[in-house]
């Protein structure tokens, strides 16, 4: 029996002892893990990143430098949260009640952030909980998330809005050069199609050898105007 633990930790890192950390996780310096967060296997934590009590990641996560991801956030397999990210826990956000008496926990009700699996977070965007981030949608750097963000949806600026949509690669999706509406990965050949639950995409087909290639382009912008003109909710 052996009491060294089956992931890392840098020096300086404070880990509550209540927290449940994966195999093969990283956690680096001056990172602090709080009471009850979850963090499943192969997941990273970078330096100074912040993980609230009870928060889940699932494995293979990446939290970035800096990143501050609130209670009660959960993230699923893979999800990746960039540098200085912020994921909010408050409807209304307040240092004090209306009579200047200090808001104690029993004063407000935190709310969440969702990222299903895939989804990928830029360096310095905010999500503005509650909001859920769909299955490998992409939110780009800098942006301001007030709204849900469909599933492969490429969303951009403040508030975000959807720019486009991206596959499983991380790759911008273009139109398919059958004439539907499905969309093809330039890089993988996958395919996807329209989902109506979730007002996003989902994956038709794995790629195959000689599938159609995506139809040429021109000018280059003309794949933002093709998603834009899509129906469904925009982020």
């Amino acid at each position: 029996m052996t009491d060294t633990p089956d992931y890392r930790v840098a020096p300086g890192a404070d880990i509550s002892p209540e927290a449940t950390i994966g195999a093969g996780s990283s956690i680096w310096h001056l990172a602090q893990v709080r009471e009850r967060a979850q963090l499943g296997a192969d997941c990273v934590v970078g330096r100074g990143a912040y993980i609230g009590t009870g928060v889940t990641l699932g494995d293979g996560c990446k939290v970035q430098n800096y990143a501050l991801v609130y209670e009660p956030a959960v993230l699923a397999d893979g999800v990746f949260v960039g540098p200085a990210a912020v994921f909010t826990n408050d409807h209304f956000p307040r240092a004090v009640n209306p009579d200047l008496s200090p808001k104690s926990a029993s004063d407000w009700e935190p709310v969440g952030v969702t990222c299903e699996q895939g989804a990928s977070i830029g360096a310095r965007a905010v999500c503005v909980a509650p909001v859920t981030i769909g299955a490998w949608a992409m939110v780009a750097a800098g942006a301001t998330v007030v709204k849900d963000v469909p599933p492969h949806a490429l969303v951009a600026g403040v508030p975000a809005r959807r720019l486009g949509w991206v596959g499983r690669a991380g790759e911008k999706l273009l139109p398919a050069s059958d004439g539907t509406d499905a969309w093809v990965c330039p890089v993988t050949g996958e395919w996807y199609i329209p989902d109506e639950t979730s007002g996003g995409l989902q994956l038709a087909s794995a790629p195959v050898e000689g599938a159609p290639r995506p139809a040429p382009l021109e000018p280059d912008d003309s794949a933002d105007s093709h998603a834009d003109e899509q129906d469904g909710p925009t982020a």
